[in-house]
């Protein structure tokens, strides 16, 4: 939510709690934020709309040699093409949280774990002291069901258990997707399976 959505509907909030005698001018001024916060909504919606869109394989790889997948950190999409391109398949993402922990460039799929575990990287456990040293696979693991580990060292393609992550900034490096998505992603992929982050 943009913060100018935020304010208006603070201000929103504060005039539907006005005393009954200024109701009336309350009244209309809720109306008018109603107005502007749904067409600052619609903007909002349509720049996402039109950034989450289709995209040819072409400008990204020479070829699909093994399938190919193109992560835009900018729209927090995953696009899959398979080597035949028979399959075309665009999947929402969560991204890193910000631009340091943030990779670009070409890499891999080096290997793929059904049911991950889970342990924090060396900066995250100094960022988060607090994190556990392992998690196995089930509920509590941030990896999801699925996950592809990447020719980078530490970095994933994998499930989430918490949706929320979708389609925000919200991870520590890795590109996350809803579980039903990571596993027919698996499914499609194989150990050589070329990645671009852009």
């Amino acid at each position: 939510m943009s913060s100018k959505i935020s304010k208006l509907l603070n201000r929103r909030l504060f005039l539907g709690g006005t005393i009954a005698g200024l109701a009336a001018p309350a009244l209309a001024q809720q109306a008018s934020d109603t107005v502007e916060i749904e067409s600052e909504i619609s903007r909002e919606v349509q720049r996402n709309i039109s950034s989450f869109r289709t995209l040819d394989w072409r400008p990204y790889f020479s070829n699909t040699t093994n399938g190919a997948i193109l992560v835009d950190i900018t729209s927090r999409a995953l696009h899959f093409w398979s080597q035949d391109h028979s399959v075309y398949r665009l999947y929402p993402t969560s991204v890193p949280m910000t631009d340091d922990l943030t990779r670009r460039g070409r890499t891999e799929v080096i290997q793929r774990v059904e049911g991950p575990s889970w342990s924090p990287t060396p900066a995250m456990r100094e960022r988060n002291p607090e994190w556990p040293d392992f998690v196995g696979p089930g509920p509590d693991n941030p990896l999801g069901t699925h996950a592809m580990h990447l020719s980078w060292q530490y970095y994933r393609i994998h499930g989430t258990h918490d949706t929320r992550k979708i389609g925000r900034r919200s991870s520590n490096g890795c590109i996350g997707l809803y579980n039903e998505h990571i596993a027919e992603l698996y499914a499609m992929s194989r150990v050589g399976t070329q990645v671009l982050l852009i």
